[in-house]
């Protein structure tokens, strides 16, 4: 099974609900976790058996991609440079999968530790590039040669100075524009799809760029959230700046 975003994004299309969350904690010297969440489970039992007997499959696994690159270097070597080059910058991520057609789960998520938060910068590059992995009923992983699967939206983060950022920006605006127009049709099913931001700080908040932003009660965590087919129209929805007390 696929789980680049385009893959991703056709399943949200055809189904009631996908949700995609992106949860980051930052520690007092920058360093931190960041993950990124593709929750399908709705999908799953909306199917119902249709879709339990054409995905049957129980797997619970962790890929740590250093290991698996190193694994599957003779596999990796039959891919374009490019892609080759894409999957090297995933050395520090991890994959969790966890599917169950039985009880209708179906999570996905890439995550990292880092030492400064411009080291997550390729974490949707991650989701993107994880299709080329196809997961096995044994739980084990392929890489699926696939030659220069395309990147559309990207994230830069930085924190400088107790102010963070996050920057979406469209990476191919020819490719974005015929996902745009060909999602059309199935906006009307879409509406209970979100992307989430969920970003806890070592600090108080002092403020955010974002007016419709949340916060908890300690005020160290923001979220902001924006219905995912007008995200994946316009990345810039979820550019956020957020403030930190000194």
């Amino acid at each position: 099974m696929k789980l680049k975003l385009l893959f991703l994004f056709a399943l949200a299309f055809t189904a009631v609900s996908c949700q995609f969350t992106e949860t980051m904690v930052m520690n007092e010297d920058g360093s931190g976790t960041m993950t990124v969440e593709a929750n399908m489970s709705e999908m799953m039992a909306f199917g119902g058996d249709a879709m339990k007997d054409s995905m049957q499959m129980k797997i619970d696994t962790i890929v740590y991609m250093k290991q698996f690159l190193e694994e599957k270097k003779d596999s990796i070597s039959k891919l374009s440079e490019k892609e080759q080059v894409k999957l090297k910058k995933l050395e520090n991520f991890n994959i969790h999968i966890n599917m169950n057609s039985e009880t209708s789960e179906m999570v996905y998520d890439i995550s990292t530790n880092f030492k400064n938060i411009n080291e997550a910068n390729d974490i949707l590059n991650g989701l993107e590039q994880a299709g080329n992995m196809m997961p096995k009923q044994d739980s084990n992983l392929e890489v699926k040669k696939e030659e220069d699967s395309p990147e559309i939206i990207g994230v830069n983060y930085s924190f400088k100075k107790g102010i963070f950022k996050r920057d979406a920006y469209i990476k191919d605006e020819k490719l974005h524009q015929q996902q745009v127009d060909s999602m059309k049709q199935a906006e009307a099913f879409m509406g209970g799809s979100n992307y989430t931001l969920n970003y806890t700080f070592p600090k108080k908040i002092k403020k955010t760029s974002n007016p419709d932003a949340t916060f908890s009660a300690d005020k160290k965590t923001v979220i902001v959230q924006t219905p995912f087919i007008e995200y994946f129209k316009n990345p810039d929805l979820l550019d956020l700046e957020v403030e930190l007390e000194n």
